[in-house]
């Protein structure tokens, strides 16, 4: 794939209008005071796998809705607490998979929750999920998640998916295990969204966000410049449905990255494949460059929607280190 993108000079200098609904804080903070009506009730069961240096529990708590979100959460075995945290959210379609994919912050240190997606991780065979999404639109929606509920902010799946990630951190923080001082969320392509919109969320309770090339960003120009999936559902159903073009991008903007990353203020480590054609380089410089704490980003040039993979999560791994270091 060639770079079909802004040059990186340009890229570096990147910061768009945000296309910000007047009454984005309060959607947002009415959505979130509904969530909190339902008890987190989290329950964290010993799971048995034959892991020496770490300590496993199947772990599920009340999202949206009061609704069961599963996942995983990982201790350092015989390690003393309150120890730093790092919350992870999964790319588009995956589940948590197994409990011995998701061990390599605990081996650092750190206590670990990987948070599935609703709905996702049915038909994906490397990472199986089991958390169902029992609620739906009252409209039709293209094929995937990215048109379901789209009619409406108040159907649409991801206001559903931002809650349950808000309500994964308020999890970890209340841990015995977990200093709640030293919260770090993390993801990639959707994961990364998903923790940009919870950094943008509780900017009071995340001290750092690692998002790689992320997703659900800057939603006009991904899906006029990508021809990939998952922005291309969009496209495919506004090509069908001709008249819903205003009313989709107005409640894709109550959920557009660009809003988050404006209330961001924890440190933040980004990464960007400049010849990424599933999230343009634009889009998660559009972010980047709207984020309002420090922030790094690691440009991959000669990269695609993989970007850093094992070299990012080193400079990851190295990151929190120094920030958490004590």
């Amino acid at each position: 794939m060639p770079l079909f993108d802004l040059p990186l000079e340009r890229l570096r200098e990147y910061r768009p209008e945000r296309d910000e609904p007047a009454d984005f804080d309060g959607f947002w903070a009415r959505t979130l005071a509904e969530a909190a009506e339902h008890d987190l009730a989290a329950e964290f069961v010993p799971y048995d796998v034959p892991l020496a240096n770490v300590e496993v529990y199947d772990a599920s708590f009340s999202g949206w809705g009061g609704d069961r979100i599963r996942g995983w959460f990982v201790l350092p075995r015989g390690a003393e607490g309150p120890l730093p945290c790092v919350v992870q959210y999964i790319g588009y379609s995956g589940g948590r998979g197994f409990a011995h994919d998701n061990i390599l912050w605990a081996t650092a240190g750190y206590a670990y929750l990987i948070m599935e997606t609703r709905g996702m991780g049915g038909g994906n065979t490397e990472r199986p999920g089991h958390t169902p999404d029992p609620h739906g639109g009252d409209h039709v929606h293209a094929f995937g998640m990215m048109t379901r509920g789209v009619l409406d902010p108040e159907q649409y799946y991801y206001r559903r998916v931002f809650t349950d990630a808000v309500r994964a951190v308020d999890v970890v923080r209340s841990h015995p295990a977990v200093d709640p001082s030293r919260i770090a969320v993390l993801g990639g392509s959707q994961g990364g969204g998903i923790a940009q919109a919870v950094a943008g969320l509780r900017p009071d309770q995340v001290r750092a966000a690692l998002i790689d090339v992320p997703f659900l960003t800057h939603f006009r120009r991904a899906v006029e410049i990508t021809p990939r999936d998952p922005y291309a559902e969009i496209v495919r159903f506004l090509s069908t449905h001709r008249d819903a073009e205003e009313q989709t991008f107005r409640t894709l903007s109550y959920f557009d990255g660009l809003n988050f990353a404006a209330r961001g203020r924890a440190d933040a480590l980004y990464s960007v494949g400049l010849m990424d054609d599933v999230c343009p380089p634009s889009t998660v410089f559009a972010a980047y460059n709207h984020w309002q704490g420090e922030k790094e980003i690691n440009v991959y040039p000669w990269n695609n929607h993989e970007g850093g993979s094992g070299f990012q999560k080193e400079a990851q791994l190295r990151y929190l280190a120094g920030l958490f270091k004590g």
